[in-house]
Order: C-alpha cells, then structure tokens, then sequence
C-alpha cells in the first residue's frame, strides 16, 4: 500500500507558458519520495482527483483579467462534488499573465476559501508581458528564473506535505 502523500498539480496552456511552469512546480515536487505528483490537465482532471489528493497546486494563464475558461470549467465541474470533503488541505497558485496576473490570483483564493483550502504560499505570478494579439497568442518561453521560482514552490508544497507541516 503506497502511503505517500499526493500533490496534485492542475493547469491550462494555451501558448505553453503556464504548461512550463507546472512542470518546473512538478519536477521540484518530485524531488520528494514521499509525495506523489500528478500533474493534470484541467480537461482530465476531476472531482476523484481532488479527493484523492492532499494538496494542490492551481496553475493558470491569465485571460482577460481572468482565469482561463478551462481551469473555471474544472473549478464548475469540481466545485460542488468536493465540496466540505477537503476542508482545511493546502494548496498554492502559478499565474502566467501578459501584464498583471492579480485578478486571476484573486478568483483562485475566493474558489480556495469556498472549498475551506489552506493558501500555503502567495500566488507566483510570471509576467510576459505580452500586451498585442500576435505577442498573447504566440507560443511563450518562460524564463530560467521564473521557472526555477516554479519548481522551488513546487518543491515547498511537497517538503511541506511529507513533513505533515500542512
């Protein structure tokens, strides 16, 4: 019987940037043996993932001062499923956004404070800075600091859970 804890890491890409940056947070968590990491896309993950899982970490890009579509799609499917049944586990959040990331961070802790989630770290926001239809569309490279500020968090939240800090 495998009595790891489970980190689960959910996101949506559209230009690659927010997928680099849950894979660096998962590469850091995987340098924990006793946390196990899934990393799932938000169209694959559901509310059997949630509960199966001890701790999150919510990855998204920031669209129109928003989260994405596809990560309120998972919250919509997961909100009610899971609700009251995980109370009080820890989770974090990784925005990539063109200029601001805030709103986006925002609309993440009012899901997490429904859910009764514990915030564990302030949201990682990465800037791109792409402000023109052709710079937000094209295929983002995330650089080697922000993706290593990705893993160190992604690393924190596992160190946390084997721990039992959370």
């Amino acid at each position: 019987m495998d009595t790891r804890k489970t980190l689960l890491i959910v996101y949506h890409s559209l230009t690659g940037g927010t997928r680099q940056m849950a894979e660096a947070a998962r590469d850091g968590a995987g340098a924990e043996p006793a946390v196990a990491v899934r990393l799932l896309h938000a169209a694959q993950a559901g509310p059997e993932d949630m509960l199966a899982a001890d701790g999150y970490l919510f990855a998204t890009p920031e669209n129109l001062a928003a989260i994405s579509g596809q990560m309120k799609d998972f919250f919509d499917r997961c909100y009610y499923p899971v609700l009251d049944r995980i109370n009080g586990r820890p989770y974090a959040s990784l925005i990539c956004a063109g200029s601001d990331g805030q709103n986006a961070a925002r609309q993440m802790a009012r899901i997490a404070t429904g859910w009764r989630l514990k915030m564990v770290a302030e949201p990682l926001i990465v800037c791109t800075h792409a402000q023109t239809p052709e710079v937000i569309l094209a295929p983002k490279q995330i650089g080697a600091g922000d993706l290593e500020q990705c893993r160190a968090l992604g690393e924190a939240l596992a160190t946390g859970l084997a721990l039992g800090v959370f």
